[in-house]
């Protein structure tokens, strides 16, 4: 059922960008201001096998032209007890609107996913999609709330702080 759904807003993902566009709209991507980006934030979710966990995230991303963004996330989470996860992984994030590196965004995040358990070390591939809002405040800051599914773990709830230079 989880595999079914990713996929499913893996497909979305890869069809947002296949309707036409006009000339004007990809003039006006190619002028990118403050093109670098880097956020810290808190989330909750379930890296965990048993019960819930907090996590600390920290983003960077690098705005391309047509409303793309490559980068990376690190977060790490623990359920306050005897789990702890570190999750390193790479980031493709598509802008919806066509007309801003702000608003709804999806995106999609490969890397690794380590379990720190009981004193052993368990590496594994990730996999996740990723959808969110970012709310510009100002021209340099803004705020980002993201909710995200993916393999191996359920899903993640949070906010992202930062600032674009």
């Amino acid at each position: 059922m989880m595999k079914k759904r990713f996929f499913a807003v893996l497909l979305l993902f890869c069809c947002l960008a296949s309707y036409a566009q006009e000339k004007k709209g990809w003039e006006k991507s190619t002028d990118i201001k403050n093109p670098l980006a880097a956020g810290l934030g808190l989330e909750w979710n379930m890296d965990s096998r048993s019960y819930f966990a907090g996590g600390a995230a920290f983003s960077f991303d690098f705005k391309l032209p047509c409303f793309f963004a490559v980068g990376f996330t690190a977060t790490g989470s623990t359920n306050f007890s005897d789990f702890k996860s570190l999750e390193l992984t790479g980031l493709l994030r598509n802008y919806v609107q066509w007309n801003a590196y702000s608003g709804l965004f999806l995106q999609i995040d490969v890397g690794s996913f380590i379990i720190f358990e009981n004193g052993d070390v368990s590496p594994m591939v990730e996999i996740g999609a990723r959808a969110g809002f970012r709310i510009p405040l100002g021209s340099v800051f803004y705020v980002e709330p993201y909710g995200r599914i993916g393999v191996p773990f359920a899903f993640g709830l949070g906010v992202m702080a930062g600032i674009n230079f």
